[in-house]
């Protein structure tokens, strides 16, 4: 018999929750009737299962999804829908399932009397903190169509943001696994080939030819001790870079770096000016605007600059002056920063900081590609270009000696 979980609320106003053995819903539901209860959630326990099990498929909404979320939510909206109908529609129409089950959820908790900020919480893994927040604010202001309508615009940037940081680095990384494939190909079927060959020569092989010879035979009887190492290092660089040790050294890294140093910084400025200026003119209060711009940083030594930046600024100091401290964020943020403090226009000088910092990955993206392009050809010919010559070698010694007769 199925086995039905419900949430109920009795006469007096007090939720109630439990499970009931019945052949159908409709049976479930009298007898919740029966026992002068009102049923707000009534599922199948088996259904609620298999949807836990179904949860570590879905695939997490992107920024994109994000964006047209409040986009329609913004339409939906202004045609004078309320809320709840609105959360319906679009968890009906749209395509990602793990966003159409927070948008149903979300409904719920709406529905039973949380406000939608509030009902945004139980999913704050779907939801971002800035996005809860400036929901609350715009709840708070009655201006919720507006904070829907700057959320969208600040998904859509951080998601050509993060675009443009893929396209930095899953060129050279495709490039770099062909690479690997192609010397991992050579090593196994093609230098076995020209052993035997080299064998016949009776002759004194190069020192380059024993040393990929020696790789080759090395790889055929290892080849399962070379595929464990590079899985233990996998593994071993993964969670060095969950601990706190691991984000500064490799956050240090990515600053340093002679080409992707460059292009984090300004994609850092990018996404704290853009963040901060959002929520700033959404009414935010500044030290509560930083705390949240600081989760955002995806790098650690931005991120910790930003909260001791916070800190100065509860203290009454203005941003500028720890912005300039860290030594991490270029000089024309100072300067722009401490432009808009003395003008009161801080919120516009972010928002041009941003623009400006948006424009400079971009360029900064299509700069390291073709910086990269050719140094990776090099690399990639002087790899290859190794093995073929390691062959050769012998063959050209062959032919000397073929010559001297």
């Amino acid at each position: 018999m199925p086995l039905f979980s419900y949430l109920a609320v009795d006469k007096e106003g007090k939720e109630k929750k439990g499970t009931i053995d019945s052949g159908s819903k409709e049976e479930a539901t009298e007898w919740l009737r029966q026992n002068e209860l009102v049923a707000v959630t009534l599922v199948d326990s088996l259904a609620i299962s298999k949807e836990l099990n179904l949860k570590f498929f879905e695939k997490r909404p992107k920024a994109r999804e994000m964006a047209v979320l409040c986009r329609q939510f913004v339409s939906i909206l202004s045609a004078g829908v309320n809320i709840l109908a609105t959360l319906e529609m679009l968890a009906e129409q749209t395509e990602n399932k793990c966003l159409a089950r927070v948008l149903w959820e979300t409904r719920t908790e709406v529905e039973k009397g949380e406000s939608l900020a509030g009902a945004m919480r139980v999913n704050r893994n779907i939801y971002s903190d800035i996005f809860i927040t400036m929901v609350e604010a715009g709840e708070a202001s009655g201006s919720l169509e507006t904070s829907f309508t700057r959320m969208a615009e600040q998904f859509e940037k951080d998601a050509a943001l993060r675009a443009n940081m893929k396209k930095a680095t899953i060129y050279p990384a495709s490039l770099a696994i062909v690479a690997v494939v192609v010397v991992a190909v050579l090593l196994v079927f093609v230098i076995p080939t020209f052993e035997d060959m080299f064998k016949d020569l009776d002759t004194t092989l190069p020192g380059l030819t024993i040393a990929v010879i020696g790789a080759s035979n090395f790889m055929l009887s290892y080849w399962y001790i070379v595929l464990t190492v590079i899985a233990l290092f996998i593994i071993l660089v993964v969670n060095a870079a969950k601990s706190k040790v691991g984000k500064e050294f490799i956050g240090k890294i990515t600053i340093k770096l002679p080409l992707f140093g460059n292009l984090t910084v300004k994609t850092s400025c990018a996404r704290m000016a853009r963040t901060l200026s959002t929520l700033i003119a959404s009414g935010i209060p500044m030290i509560e605007a930083i705390d949240i711009t600081a989760a955002t940083m995806t790098n650690v030594h931005f991120k910790n600059a930003l909260l001791a930046a916070k800190e100065e600024v509860a203290m009454g100091n203005n941003l500028s002056e720890p912005i300039q401290r860290s030594a991490l964020f270029p000089s024309l943020v100072h300067h722009m920063l401490k432009i808009g403090e003395s003008t009161g226009g801080i919120e516009d000088m972010l928002t041009k900081l941003a623009d400006y910092y948006d424009e400079e990955v971009r360029n900064a993206t299509q700069s390291l590609m073709a910086a990269m392009e050719p140094m990776i050809i090099v690399v990639m010919a002087g790899i290859v270009g190794t093995l073929v010559i390691s062959v050769l070698l012998p063959m050209q010694e062959m032919y000397t000696a073929l010559d001297n007769i």
